[in-house]
């Protein structure tokens, strides 16, 4: 019954935060098909307010990055699915690639 915007603010952006600071952060997102996974994780467009995490956790990690001062930064994503014991890289090249 929650927005995503209020599980981003309650769950997400601690976890981005810690990040930001250098520490490695995952948001495993677990459950029957048809849950809502993908929605919370990509949510819609329209309205804001139910962007998912993936996309407020780009914008938090960009905007921090652009207002720090005399830092470098590695920025790494994955989006890992695991179905029938494959594993897949969604933002990789090949996405039907199956990764050891």
């Amino acid at each position: 019954e929650h927005s995503t915007e209020h599980i981003y603010n309650e769950i997400s952006y601690p976890l981005v935060e810690g990040v930001m600071e250098g520490c490695n952060g995952t948001i495993f997102a677990y459950g029957q098909t048809g849950s809502g996974k993908s929605f919370t994780m990509q949510g819609v467009a329209d309205p804001s307010s139910q962007k998912g995490i993936i996309p407020r956790a780009f914008e938090h990690i960009f905007e921090s990055v652009q207002c720090a001062e005399n830092a470098k930064f590695l920025l790494r994503a994955s989006y890992l699915e695991i179905y029938n014991e494959d594993i897949r890289d969604l933002l990789g090249a090949d996405t039907k690639q199956k990764l050891e």
